[in-house]
């Protein structure tokens, strides 16, 4: 992979310098992994910082049998850097819901970067303040209509993994389940949300080949604006 590749697909490296790049991929390490595998589990102590180079994985909370998926996160995300930087066990799991590529950085060698790139280490920060705002609103949306949620749940994962196709903005046919632990409503109410925005002509719903298409981002903006 070329640097200009690697800094494309990850906007946490957009302002990393071009030493700090070709470091990272000389000592990167590339995992796979398919579709259901466990790629981190809760409590493991945190050894290195994940970036997600393709595929698509859920963060979930476990509480003994029970688990809870709180984020679905797709190509140019990373993860594992909060236990990275306070030493301690990681709080949650990581799921891959379609096979997925990574690559990994030790804790060791991703804090000496950041220490040697003050731009990285600011737009690190710069991104896990983003990341606050979230939860922030995700909070603040709590008491808002299950459409509304859930139409603003559709367009962020549109904004930050989409890709433009034929049909719309792209993205993984993420399990209902999942989108509805996620959004915090009922699997009964998102699956009767998700039918009536595919009537609607809003979005379109392909699980045959895995994707939903946002097909019209005014609309569900419109609807996601109703917090």
């Amino acid at each position: 992979m070329q640097t200009e590749v690697f800094s494309d697909i990850f906007p946490l490296l957009s302002t990393a310098n071009p030493q700090t790049l070709e470091w990272l991929l000389n000592i990167a390490v590339e995992h796979e992994y398919p579709t259901g595998r466990a790629v981190l589990m809760e409590d493991a102590w945190g050894n290195a910082v994940y970036f997600l180079v393709s595929g698509w994985v859920k963060i979930r909370r476990t509480n003994g049998d029970n688990s809870v998926t709180i984020a679905i996160l797709g190509r140019g995300d990373f993860f594992g850097e909060m236990a990275v930087l306070d030493e301690s066990p990681r709080s949650t799991d990581v799921i891959a819901l379609s096979p997925v590529s990574l690559l990994t950085v030790s804790r060791e060698r991703f804090i000496q970067i950041l220490f040697k790139d003050p731009q990285l280490h600011h737009r690190m920060l710069q991104l896990m303040v983003k990341r606050l705002r979230q939860i922030n609103m995700r909070l603040q949306m709590r008491s808002s209509p299950p459409a509304v949620k859930l139409a603003y749940t559709l367009m962020n994962l549109g904004e930050n993994y989409g890709q433009e196709s034929a049909e719309g903005k792209e993205i993984f046919y993420i399990p209902f389940k999942d989108l509805a632990e996620v959004t915090e409503i009922g699997i009964e109410e998102t699956t009767t949300i998700m039918e009536k925005l595919h009537e609607k002509g809003w979005i379109k719903i392909d699980p045959a080949n895995n994707f939903i298409y946002l097909v019209n981002v005014k609309q569900l903006q419109n609807l996601a604006n109703k917090l």
